[in-house]
């Protein structure tokens, strides 16, 4: 037998793992099964935009050749004026990357920064893409504690506790996934203050930066410290409905001039695969100047507004359930009393979902987790479906007193 890298013992991705391989085995032998364990809104009727259509249609010509390794030039430059909305006032087109979605984006940037053994601050729960582009570098991911108890904002004193000669840098993901919620800018500057105080490089994944409810701002890492070296990473695919199209970006802040090493990488990187999609690159610039079809799902009456409210209900009325509203995205991750319930095993109790309700869930620890008793519900399903999706989670729940 041929045995696997060692490098690839630690990687793993819950969201299309065991549970979602046996949700496809039941939906090929006529179970239907509801999906929600991935962010994939085109799956639930959700809509290109006609902006984003159109530009995609018009510009099909300039598509046909490889582009500049890191982008169209004037794609790139639609991408800065964005960011100078936000006020990243030190980086310029020159310092951004497009590539085939905030994932790849991921790995080329930690493969430019991390060697092996370094480590990166890395929140828990989190999104597996950054644990596992840490894993395939040989970098060790550190994970520091999200307070569920604060409205799921990071601990600081947790953050500071964990350096150590060999920290790099910290991730921070703003706004949350898995839980969805808003970091409040005081939480953001005490984390940045923590970086500054350890000349660490901070990488901002804000890929939900639009999608933000309840009349809330985000706020970029980079705008709040505009001394720092920062990598800031975001893309289409969740804001614009097309993550079939893997458009994605990363944009870096250098205001002391830092990066020259990692800007040198990263273009190295970039040319390896000559160029990011250029049919994707297409359609940058119109999406980025169509916030309102964004913004019409995030209001009372829209899609997202309601179907958070759906899910939020169930789970509050539910003996032995509590979840933190999220503010932004569309994931919420409710927790359970694990003791109540005789849960030892989390992907156990995702299992006996899917068996016994046919939905597709993700269980905590395939954030990192480290206690069985939070699972993710992508909020995706029409309200009145998701209702029902998240009362089958809750009785199956209570079954098991």
């Amino acid at each position: 037998m041929i045995r696997h890298a060692e490098r690839m013992d630690l990687v793993h991705s819950d969201i299309r793992g065991p549970l979602y391989q046996e949700a496809l085995r039941m939906i090929s032998s006529g179970i239907p099964v509801l999906k929600l364990n991935t962010g994939n809104p085109a799956a639930f009727g959700f809509t290109l935009p006609e902006s984003v259509r159109g530009a995609l249609l018009e510009g099909l010509d300039r598509a046909v050749a490889y582009s500049d390794s890191r982008g169209m030039p004037d794609v790139r430059g639609a991408i800065l004026e964005y960011h100078r909305g936000k006020g990243l006032s030190h980086s310029t087109a020159e310092d951004i990357f497009i590539g085939n979605g905030v994932s790849e984006m991921a790995e080329m940037s930690v493969l430019a920064v991390m060697d092996p053994g370094d480590e990166m601050l890395v929140p828990c729960p989190n999104y597996s893409l950054w644990s596992n582009s840490l894993h395939l570098a040989g970098a060790v991911p550190v994970y520091y504690r999200c307070d569920e108890e604060n409205r799921w904002m990071p601990d600081p004193e947790d953050i500071q506790a964990k350096i150590t000669k060999r920290t790099k840098a910290i991730l921070i993901i703003n706004p949350n996934n898995p839980t969805g919620v808003l970091y409040d800018d005081e939480t953001m500057k005490t984390i940045l203050q923590i970086a500054r105080e350890n000349h660490l490089l901070v990488f901002a994944d804000e890929i939900y930066d639009r999608l933000v409810m309840d009349g809330k701002v985000h706020h970029s890492a980079a705008y709040l410290a505009p001394d720092l070296p920062v990598i800031t990473f975001n893309g289409l695919s969740k804001s614009h409905i097309i993550c079939g199209f893997r458009c994605g970006w990363m944009i870096l802040s250098d205001p002391n001039n830092e990066l020259g090493e990692v800007r040198d990488a990263l273009e190295r990187l970039s040319s390896m695969r000559l160029c990011g999609n250029t049919l994707s690159q297409l359609v940058i610039p119109a999406a980025l100047h169509d916030p309102e079809s964004t913004q019409a799902m995030l209001v009372p009456g829209g899609r997202l507004y309601e179907q958070r409210k759906a899910v939020v209900e169930v789970i509050q009325k539910t003996p032995g359930m509590s979840v933190v509203p999220n503010d932004a995205a569309f994931y919420v991750f409710p927790k359970y009393d694990a003791e109540r319930f005789h849960i030892t095993s989390d992907k156990e109790f995702g299992m006996g979902v899917l068996k016994n309700k046919h939905v597709l869930i993700v269980p905590g620890s395939g954030f990192g987790y480290p206690t069985p008793d939070h699972f993710r519900i992508v909020m995706l399903p029409e309200a009145e479906e998701l209702a029902k999706a998240t009362q089958d989670i809750a009785d199956y729940l209570l079954s098991l007193q």
